[in-house]
């Protein structure tokens, strides 16, 4: 799946992610689902109702975690590296917004061992 998508935010930023990692959601999996009839899947475009910053984050994180998901077991995630990136005043947002985007994005545990971060899912 080398295709791109445009995920957009309501204050105007649009960003390109391999689909791969859109699917990484279950919302945006839903909206790009090519059966569901959805406009988004059409137009491969999906709107996330949040403010450019909180969709750069998640998006982000989303790249981050797509890139380290199939890591051997003795080589080291730089978490840090990530969570160091995240200003302490959108967390809250952020958490919310992950929430929303379903399933892989957040931890199924109230907080990452690593960071105290719901939505950074350490193994």
């Amino acid at each position: 799946e080398t295709d791109w998508v445009r995920v957009t935010s309501t204050d105007g930023f649009a960003f390109m992610v391999r689909r791969k990692v859109a699917n990484a959601s279950g919302t945006m999996r839903s909206m790009l689902d090519t059966q569901s009839n959805f406009s988004e899947a059409v137009s491969r475009t999906c709107p996330v109702y949040q403010r450019g910053i909180i969709v750069e984050k998640m998006l982000e994180y989303m790249c981050f975690r797509a890139h380290y998901e199939n890591v051997g077991s003795k080589e080291e995630i730089p978490v840090h590296e990530f969570t160091e990136r995240i200003p302490p005043e959108i967390v809250l947002e952020l958490l919310l917004a992950a929430d929303y985007q379903e399933s892989k994005l957040h931890s199924t545990s109230t907080a990452c061992r690593f960071t105290g971060y719901r939505f950074c899912q350490c193994k």
